[in-house]
C-alpha cells in the first residue's frame, strides 16, 4: 500500500506538470470550484434539539441514531435535502470526525512528507475544479448541511464543505489515478428456480479496505426523503452516497471497481449515482436512464437487482463507454471487476484485468459455490460470502484476494427485494452476525420509537463460528505481524534477528507470509533461508500477474547470492 501511494504521487506529479506545460494553467477555474456552494435559498428549516437518551442512543424530532447490539448504528433520517443533511451531521458529529481523522491520518501516514503533502491538497483542487458541476443540487445541499457538523481540524487540507465533496470521489480518484483497487469486491444474484421460494435474492462482499479502524463504525442508514423512494444503505459517517443499498421500491444496488485510464478531471462519483438510482428508480429501465445521463470518471459495474423486473442485471459504465449485461437462458448473475457487456468485448484494459489479476478466478469460484446450491436462500448466501477457500475447494491462506471471503471487508450485505428485506454483516468483516432489516416495517408500519433498534431480532443469521477458532486467532496475530514487516520493508530498518519465521507458522497456506518472510531475510543476508521460503511462496495460490512477477523477481536474486 505505502508503494502504491508513492507511485500515486508521482502520478499526481506527472498529471499536474503535463497539464501545466501542455495547456497552461491559471487559478480561474479553480477558484470558481473553491467558492462554490449550492443555493440553500430554497429551504427554510428548525432543526430541532438534539436528545441525548444514553451515550449510544440520540434523537432529533424524527431523526434518530443509535448503537444496536451487534456494534452497528442505526440512522433513521427524513426531510428535504437540507434537513437531512443538518440532522445527519448533528446526529453522527462524532462519527463523521472519526471517519475523517482515520481517513486523512491513514493518507498522512502513507506520505509523510510535508511537501507531498501540500502538494496532494493543490492537486486536489485542481483534479476536482469540476467536481461540482456535476454532482445533482440536491446532493450537494445535503452534502453542505453535513459539513456544517465538520471539524475545522483538517482546514488544511479544505474547509469543511469541500472536503466533503472530495472524500465522495475519494474511492473514483485513487481509482482513477493508479488503480488503486481497494474494492475487489464479488457480488451475485439469483431468481426463479436458482432461489429457494423462487424470489430475487442478491448478496455481495464490499471488500473496500482503509485501515481496521475505518471500518469499525458502520451505519446502517434509512432514508425518508421529501422527494423519490425511501431506501436504505450501508455507510459511514459524512457519507451519504451508496456503495450497497436498497428502496422501498424493491430496487438493490451495490458496486464493482473495474480497470480505468486516468481522466484530467473528476467528474460523478459513482456512489452519487448509485445513490441517485435508489432514490429515484424501480425498474432497471430507470436505473439504466439514470445512469446514461451522468458523466463518471472512473470504471465500475453497477449490479442492479430489481423486484419489479424480478430479475437483476449489470450497469457497466467507465469515462467514455457505457454498457448493460443480462444473462440469457439463467437464473443467476454473478460479478466480479471486469465487464461482461458487449461494449466491452475488445477493451484492452477489461481484457488485461481478465488476465492478469484475481477477478476471473473469483467469478469461477462464485460459479463453482452457486453450482453447488440447488437453490439459494438468505442463510446459504451468507454462507457463500464467508466462504475462505479457493477454486475446488482449495486451502489457499486467510486473507489471499482469490477467496471469496478475503478477511477484510468493510461489510457482506444480503437482499430480498420483493420482501424488502435486508441483512447486513455486524463486525468483524462479514463474519459477525448478518442483522436483518424490513423496510416495511421500518418505512410504512406503526411508527416505532427511535429509541430501540429497527432490526427484526428474530430473523438475524448468526455470527460465523470461524470467529471463536484457533484459526481466526492465528489469522489476527498474522495481520498484525505483517503489517509490521511490510512497515520495515518499506522503510528499510531491518533486524537479522527478527522472527519472521512466525508468520508462516500462523498463516501457512498464503502465498504473501512465505514471500514476506523470503523478502525479509533476503535483505538482511540470510539467503539460502529466503530461498526456501520464496520457492515456497512461488508454490502458492498467487493473486495477481504482478505479484507472480515480484516472488519470480526475489526468488531469481535470492538463487544468485545463495550460491
Amino acid at each position: 500500500m505505502v508503494a502504491e501511494v508513492d507511485v500515486l504521487v508521482r502520478r499526481c506529479y506527472v498529471v499536474f506538470g503535463t497539464v501545466l506545460m501542455v495547456a497552461g494553467f491559471t487559478s480561474c477555474g479553480i477558484q470558481k470550484s473553491l467558492q462554490d456552494r449550492p443555493d440553500i435559498s430554497a429551504y427554510t428549516v428548525t432543526l430541532p434539539e438534539k436528545h441525548t437518551v444514553n451515550d449510544s442512543t440520540f434523537t432529533q424530532g424524527k431523526n434518530s441514531l443509535l448503537k444496536n447490539k451487534y456494534g452497528l448504528w442505526e440512522l433513521y433520517l427524513e426531510g428535504n435535502p437540507l434537513e437531512r443533511g443538518l440532522a445527519n451531521g448533528s446526529l453522527t458529529k462524532d462519527l463523521y470526525y472519526r471517519q475523517e481523522r482515520v481517513f486523512l491520518e491513514k493518507v498522512k501516514s502513507l506520505v509523510p512528507s510535508e511537501g507531498q503533502q501540500k502538494f496532494l491538497s493543490k492537486f486536489l483542487k485542481w483534479y476536482n475544479r469540476k467536481l461540482h458541476k456535476h454532482i445533482p443540487e440536491e446532493y450537494k445541499v445535503e452534502i453542505y448541511g453535513v459539513s456544517r457538523s465538520g471539524s475545522s481540524t483538517f482546514n488544511d487540507l479544505a474547509p469543511p464543505y469541500l472536503r466533503s465533496l472530495y472524500l465522495h470521489g475519494a474511492h473514483d480518484i485513487g481509482h482513477a489515478l493508479q488503480d488503486l483497487m481497494l474494492v475487489g469486491c464479488t457480488s451475485f444474484a439469483v431468481w426463479d428456480d436458482k432461489s429457494e421460494d423462487g424470489k430475487l435474492l442478491l448478496g455481495r462482499n464490499f471488500d473496500f479496505y482503509a485501515g481496521d479502524d475505518f471500518a469499525q463504525e458502520k451505519i446502517v442508514a434509512f432514508v425518508k426523503p421529501d422527494q423519490g423512494h425511501n431506501f436504505m444503505s450501508v455507510t459511514w459517517g459524512g457519507f451519504i452516497g451508496v456503495v450497497s443499498g436498497m428502496n422501498d421500491q424493491g430496487l438493490a444496488v451495490t458496486i464493482n471497481a473495474g480497470k480505468s485510464k486516468v481522466p484530467l478531471v473528476a467528474k460523478t462519483p459513482i456512489s452519487i449515482v448509485t445513490r441517485e438510482i435508489l432514490q429515484y428508480a424501480a425498474t432497471i429501465d430507470e436505473a439504466v436512464a439514470i445512469a446514461k445521463n451522468r458523466e463518471v470518471f472512473v470504471s465500475e459495474s453497477i449490479l442492479v437487482g430489481s423486484a419489479n423486473d424480478g430479475k437483476a442485471a449489470l450497469i457497466e459504465v467507465s469515462p467514455n463507454n457505457f454498457g448493460v449485461f443480462e444473462v440469457e437462458n439463467s437464473s443467476q448473475l454473478i460479478c466480479a471487476n471486469h465487464f461482461q457487456s458487449e461494449a466491452y468485448k475488445k477493451d484492452r484494459r477489461n481484457s488485461k484485468t481478465i488476465e492478469e489479476s484475481h477477478t476471473a478466478y473469483r467469478f469461477d469460484r462464485m460459479a463453482e459455490l452457486l453450482a453447488a446450491e440447488e437453490k439459494v436462500n438468505p442463510t446459504e448466501a451468507v454462507a457463500i460470502l464467508r466462504n475462505r477457500n479457493g477454486l475446488n475447494n482449495e486451502t489457499i491462506g486467510f486473507g489471499n484476494e482469490k477467496a471469496l471471503n478475503q478477511l477484510l471487508a468493510h461489510h457482506g450485505i444480503v437482499f430480498q427485494p420483493e420482501d424488502n428485506k435486508v441483512w447486513v454483516s455486524a463486525n468483524p468483516y462479514q463474519m459477525g452476525a448478518f442483522v436483518m432489516y424490513d423496510l416495511d416495517e421500518i418505512f410504512y408500519a406503526t411508527e416505532k420509537t427511535k429509541t430501540i433498534s429497527l432490526s427484526e431480532e428474530k430473523e438475524t443469521i448468526p455470527a460465523s463460528p470461524f470467529l471463536k477458532t484457533e484459526a481466526y486467532k492465528n489469522y489476527e496475530a498474522y495481520r498484525k505481524l505483517e503489517a509490521g514487516v511490510e512497515a520495515h520493508l518499506a522503510a528499510e530498518t531491518f533486524t537479522a534477528s527478527k522472527n519472521v519465521e512466525k508468520l508462516v507458522e500462523l498463516n501457512p497456506d498464503y502465498w504473501k507470509a512465505h514471500y514476506l518472510a523470503g523478502r525479509y531475510l533476503y535483505e538482511v543476508g540470510k539467503y539460502r533461508e529466503a530461498l526456501r521460503y520464496l520457492r515456497l511462496a512461488s508454490q502458492k495460490e498467487i493473486p495477481s500477474h504482478d505479484e507472480t512477477q515480484l516472488v519470480a523477481k526475489y526468488l531469481r536474486k535470492a538463487t544468485r547470492k545463495a550460491k
